[in-house]
């Protein structure tokens, strides 16, 4: 799955109720390529589990508001909010533990 290049709304993110996932990110990015088999192994043991996987950079508002500065960067979040937040994972205990944190 590629990083969409349009985002939801910051509101529309803060809305969002259940556990959900925000991947930072992009497709030409050699992190973000190398942490694909972690992100991916890791979102199939949690189907329930929304995943929005967003393309950032500058002026991109989103990435901005969460104030991602590396790739990938993922955000978990439960009803709308930071739970959790993972910055370039390499080992698959920190993203699972990330999981954990959504409850």
């Amino acid at each position: 799955m590629s990083y969409a290049t349009n985002a939801p709304a910051r509101n529309e993110i803060d809305a969002l109720t259940g556990p959900a996932v925000l991947e930072f990110g992009t497709d030409w990015c050699s992190h973000c390529q190398g942490a694909q088999p972690l992100i991916g192994a890791a979102f199939a043991r949690h189907p329930e589990v929304r995943h929005f996987k967003v393309e950032d950079g500058p002026g991109r508002a989103l990435g901005r508001s969460f104030r991602v500065k590396l790739w990938p960067t993922l955000i978990f979040l439960r009803d709308g909010v930071e739970v959790a937040r993972v910055v370039r994972p390499t080992r698959q205990p920190e993203v699972d533990e990330a999981f954990a944190a959504l409850g």
